[in-house]
């Protein structure tokens, strides 16, 4: 059982939770992921690291409700417990002194690539951040992202805030300035990424991406999460979740996650009218 110690709700439907979980902080590093399971019955939900505090004991995450377990994971409170909780799990983030590095990050993917950023940052590479969302509603821990970024770029789908367009649009920018960029790292939804890797592929930048595939142990005993990359087959769980995003099978990766679709979404409007609302609302992973 882990108590939740602090909860924030960052943007709508993405909540922060501050967990007491001391072993976990202490042993953490960038790019590793958590797997919390809310009740005896619940699904196990993997999420990566947001951030830890190891002096106070506190692991940070942060999670978008879009589907059954994340919802009602977004119901507890502050005070309550979280029934099961293992990790770190996960292969941590290469972090080297590479030169100049772009970090990406799409929506939710903003919280786990801020772990991956400061921990370059302290490398001594240059940091340039381009962080991306569907409008400024959506904005969230830019602070953060500035705080451990040489230049941050904060980009919306629609314009209300920042730069109008698509990180992808802002990181052509960044490529054409004629800086040399040695590195790029995105997190994100993973046509993002996938758009991203196709992009940086051009300009011949290393290009590491974090994938989110279905998981089920966590282990690498399931199979559940396996991933083309260069034409094997890899465990996300085991051998990633960051992989060479130039030899990654996106198109392969984001049919698996549409396999479950139908189900989820009625798992979703189970939940919902269990909790007394008769609205309907598509579901996704988590």
């Amino acid at each position: 059982m882990v108590k939740i110690l602090k909860k924030q709700v960052l943007a709508p439907q993405i909540k922060m939770f501050e967990l007491d979980a001391p072993e976990i902080a202490q042993k953490a590093q960038p790019g590793q992921f958590v797997v919390v399971r809310v009740n005896e019955e619940g699904e196990r939900i993997p999420l990566t690291v947001a951030d830890t505090r190891p002096e106070e004991g506190v692991l940070v995450i942060v999670f978008q409700e879009v589907g059954k377990s994340t919802m009602l994971l977004g119901t507890l409170e502050e005070g309550e417990m979280i029934m099961d909780l293992i990790g770190p799990l996960g292969k941590p983030s290469e972090i080297e002194r590479f030169g100049t590095v772009v970090c990406v990050a799409g929506g939710v993917g903003t919280p786990e690539i801020f772990p991956v950023a400061r921990a370059l940052k302290q490398a001594g590479n240059k940091v340039i951040s381009i962080i991306g969302f569907r409008n400024r509603e959506l904005v969230l821990m830019e602070e953060k992202m500035r705080a451990v970024s040489d230049e941050l770029i904060v980009a919306t789908d629609d314009g209300s805030y920042g730069v109008k367009g698509f990180v992808t649009d802002v990181l052509r920018q960044v490529l054409n300035r004629g800086e040399k960029v040695d590195r790029c790292f995105a997190v994100g939804p993973v046509i993002m990424m996938k758009m991203v890797s196709l992009l940086t592929k051009e300009y011949g930048v290393p290009t590491v991406v974090s994938l989110n595939p279905i998981m089920l142990d966590a282990t690498g005993m399931c199979g559940v999460c396996r991933v083309e990359v260069d034409g094997e087959t890899k465990f996300a769980c085991v051998d990633g979740p960051e992989f060479d995003g130039h030899k990654v099978n996106f198109d392969q990766l984001m049919a698996r996650l549409r396999t479950y679709v139908n189900e989820e979404k009625q798992a979703v409007e189970l939940f919902l009218k269990s909790r007394g609302c008769g609205c309907e609302k598509g579901g996704a992973r988590g």
